[in-house]
């Protein structure tokens, strides 16, 4: 049962193949025979009837099946998400091929289009497509035997995991499964366990030219390159596999291989890459590995004798560039600079911007190696692709060299980010659809789904269900930067592109991010429980939600480093209202560095003792470790800056008067912050700020930041979670000019609206209403500064409220 051969008795010839699974056999003791023994009874308590009464059932239970046992941690270090029959449905919808329509269709059937699923998991799209396939030929009149030989041939599936190929397989075959009586061979499931990434390649080096080329974790690989076709690999591994493990010489393997494989004899260098081939299974097998690794062999060299498809489908792994091994990444490293996807240099890589997904290095390398020209790839892909600034850009390219440049034409885009579609998981979830060979064409067709208020999506809906309980925006994609085509998207209803694009622009101010304490706020955020009479404050450090836990303690500190502390929480549109304090460990120009052990000890020595309290958890702090340490000549490590160093601190971080937002918010929402208890305050990291030098300027920039115009211009340009402080950078803001009269109007409604929205959070309904106009009018007083006209402001307020709805 475990090698296949049971299968291969019925024609089905690699259902099983490798022992992946059969370790239980050499573990095998009485709690092992119990355990299988139990599964078995449990099996028998299903009726095996039901795979032909009803397949659907069955490949449901094997997708569930496959995604729990597979533990939550593990399938997010895998980036596996798998996608529900309906989203797979609607990317099938997409491609608008009639062979692969659910619907019946009128249109002509051309049964010999080809689809791939690079990173098929358990296989939920090559099954909805197997099905749809099947009742299209059916209805135009071909017989089964042929149809199953077009299925066969045609839709095809690779994954690298072989527990997602086992459950693929067993799918396919379920889906086919009505056809097999009419089969008039052997049966061999087109699911191949390879890397669809990293495939074979000729031999790079001078002694490994007329070869091909596979790297693998226990080293290369090599086979000659007369072995170029499907059936000259599989007599290889065969011959392989079976002189291996039955002890034959070298020798007799090369003579074997040259008498029964086509052309072996006429090429020179066979001889010495067979044995050399010969040399490494033998080693491999030694160490106990059987003739696991002729069969894996045999499937990852399979992707180079695939011919090209129509079509490339899937949910490719979600997995960012530095969460990858590094054996990986260092494997990979070409293919990203090959297609120019890694676009991040320097200190824009350490800040956060090399957030490039291995997603977006399969879809360039699926169309390129596996995509016919003007065949079309769909993929479910993450939606931040067409909205970073900086992980996006190289995705947004749409074109690679290969020989001559190669264009792709982006066709539609699902935005799905507000469904949440994946089980379990948060994400940011698009649809997109390219075709090879041509350019792409702004706008962009890109449809924004929205749940129906009070609706509920279930995972196994189907797509009809997911319609009704959704309403899709039909709005339009470009660049904001219309010189840049690989600027971040913004999407807007067709009618607003141009009343945006007046919005867009240079603006005069910068921002930044609030304090960070490198994750140990439960030793930087204090509460005041009292004031002695001889100046020093009695604190008690705040651990409740703190990342790092560390021992809460009461102590006395010099009030000279102690700010009022601006968190997330504490801010409203229009209101922000400092909730406790934190211990500043740098002065008012000296930026990233802190204050030297000596002058702590010597001007502030009780806030010296408390910060010694916490050395060794602020020393293992990890951004402690990358900024402020270095190694030495000899391999030491050379602290740079005192332990209690903190980051993200400037002049900017001691402004007077800030304008603040939240970095993580489902809506752009402003207020300004001036002094508190005679002090600056001090936002933190999820806070971002612009300083400002007058109260009348604070004011003044809040208000345009609030404005319907300008929210509506964020949020269609940005990744709703995250609204960091290169987004004001994109927008058309002046510099504050005390004389003209239309910053000084909003300037005096800002300061009104920051006053009345401190009753209307108090539930007080009149200050609702008042704070409402004043809305209302800091809306038409801020259109002034980008010429927009009442018609482009209410076509904006329409747009707005029709997403927040």
């Amino acid at each position: 049962m475990e090698n296949g051969a049971f299968f291969k008795t019925l024609g089905i010839l690699n259902l099983l193949e490798g022992d992946f699974f059969a370790w239980y056999l050499k573990a095998w003791n009485p709690k092992v025979e119990n355990a299988l023994v139990s599964i078995l009874n449990k099996l028998g308590d299903y009726n095996p009837t039901t795979i032909e009464d009803d397949p659907h059932s069955v490949r449901d239970l094997l997708k569930k099946l496959y995604h729990y046992l597979l533990p939550k941690e593990i399938r997010h270090d895998l980036g596996e998400y798998y996608t529900p029959d309906w989203l797979a449905e609607r990317l099938l919808e997409q491609l608008n091929e009639p062979l692969f329509q659910k619907a019946p269709t009128k249109r002509i059937l051309d049964p010999n289009k080809r689809l791939l699923d690079p990173a098929c998991g358990s296989g939920t799209f090559l099954v909805l497509a197997i099905r749809a396939a099947k009742q299209n030929l059916i209805r135009a009149g071909y017989a089964e035997s042929a149809i199953l030989d077009l299925i066969l041939k045609n839709i095809v599936g690779i994954d690298l995991n072989p527990l997602a190929v086992l459950a693929a397989r067993v799918n396919y075959l379920l889906a086919i499964a009505d056809l097999l009586p009419f089969r008039q061979k052997d049966v061999e499931i087109p699911i191949y366990l390879a890397d669809s990434i990293l495939t074979p390649h000729k031999g790079a080096e001078l002694y490994e030219q007329n070869r091909i080329v596979l790297d693998t974790v226990v080293g290369k690989f090599q086979i000659p390159s007369a072995v170029n076709t499907r059936r000259k690999l599989e007599r290889l591994t065969n011959i392989l596999e079976e002189y291996v493990e039955s002890n034959f010489s070298v020798d007799a393997f090369v003579e074997r291989c040259k008498s029964e494989i086509e052309d072996l004899s006429r090429e020179p260098e066979a001889e010495s890459t067979l044995k050399e081939l010969f040399e490494k299974f033998r080693s491999v097998y030694l160490k106990g590995f059987n003739g696991i690794w002729a069969r894996i062999m045999k499937n990852a060299f399979m992707p180079i004798f695939l011919e090209k498809f129509d079509y490339v489908v899937g949910n490719p792994p979600w997995v960012n560039w530095e969460s990858l091994p590094e054996g990986y990444r260092e494997q990979t490293a070409e293919l990203w600079q090959k297609y120019e996807l890694f676009p991040h240099k320097g200190f824009d890589a350490i800040l956060g911007k090399g957030k490039d997904d291995i997603s977006i290095l399969m879809t360039y390398v699926a169309i390129d190696k596996y995509l016919k020209d003007k065949g079309k790839l769909g993929f479910v892909i993450t939606q931040s692709v067409f909205k970073s600034s900086g992980a996006g850009r190289g995705f947004r390219k749409f074109r690679f060299s290969n020989e001559q440049d190669v264009h792709l034409k982006v066709i539609h885009v699902d935005d799905m980010s507000e469904l949440q579609p994946f089980e379990g998981a948060t994400n940011r979830t698009a649809v997109v659809i390219i075709q090879k060979g041509l350019p792409t064409e702004y706008p962009v067709p890109y449809t924004y789904w929205k749940k129906v208020k009070r609706s509920r999506l279930d995972y196994n809906a189907k797509l009809d269900e997911i319609k009704e309980r959704t309403k899709r925006l039909h709005l339009s994609a470009a660049p904001i930067d219309e010189s840049d085509p690989t600027s971040p998207w913004l999407t807007a209803r067709p009618k607003v592109i141009g009343a945006i694009r007046k919005v867009l622009g240079k603006s005069e101010y910068r921002a930044f991010e609030g304090v960070n304490t490198g994750g140990a706020n439960g030793v930087f955020w204090l509460k005041i429980l009292t004031v002695r009479p001889d100046g020093p404050l009695v604190v008690e450090n705040l651990t409740e939600g703190a990342k790092r836990k560390v021992e809460q303690v009461m102590a006395a500190i010099e009030p000279d480093l102690v700010y009022p502390l601006l968190r997330g929480r504490d801010v409203k549109r229009w209101y922000a209202k400092p909730s406790c304090y934190i211990l500043l460990t740098h002065l008012e120009g000296e930026g990233l560095k802190a204050i030297p052990p000596d002058e702590m000890q010597r001007k502030w020595p009780k806030t010296w003792i408390y910060l010694t309290k916490f050395e060794q958890v602020l020393r293992e702090r990890s951004g402690f470790t990358r900024y402020f340490t270095r190694k030495g000549k000899d391999g030491e490590t050379i602290e740079t800056g005192p332990f209690y160093s903190m980051f993200n601190i400037g002049d900017y971080t001691f402004s007077t008067w800030k304008v603040v937002w939240k970095y993580i918010a489902s809506d752009f929402v402003v207020a300004t912050v001036g002094p508190a208890e005679g002090r600056c305050v001090i936002p933190n990291e999820k806070l971002m700020l612009i300083p400002c030098e007058s109260p009348e300027e604070a004011y003044f920039l809040t208000a345009v930041l609030n404005s319907t115009p300008v929210r509506f211009t964020i949020r269609s340009f940005f990744i709703q979670t995250h609204i960091a402080p290169y987004t004001i950078k994109q927008l058309n803001i002046p510099a504050f000019n005390r004389e003209d009269p239309v910053h000084q109007r909003l300037s005096e409604l800002s300061r009104r609206a920051h006053e009345v929205a401190l009753r209307a959070y108090d539930d007080d309904e009149k200050a609702e209403k008042e704070l409402n106009e004043i809305e209302k009018e800091i809306d038409k007083t801020a259109a002034a500064i980008w010429n927009l006209s009442d018609k482009e402001l209410q076509e904006i307020k329409r747009n707005l409220t029709e997403l927040k709805r």
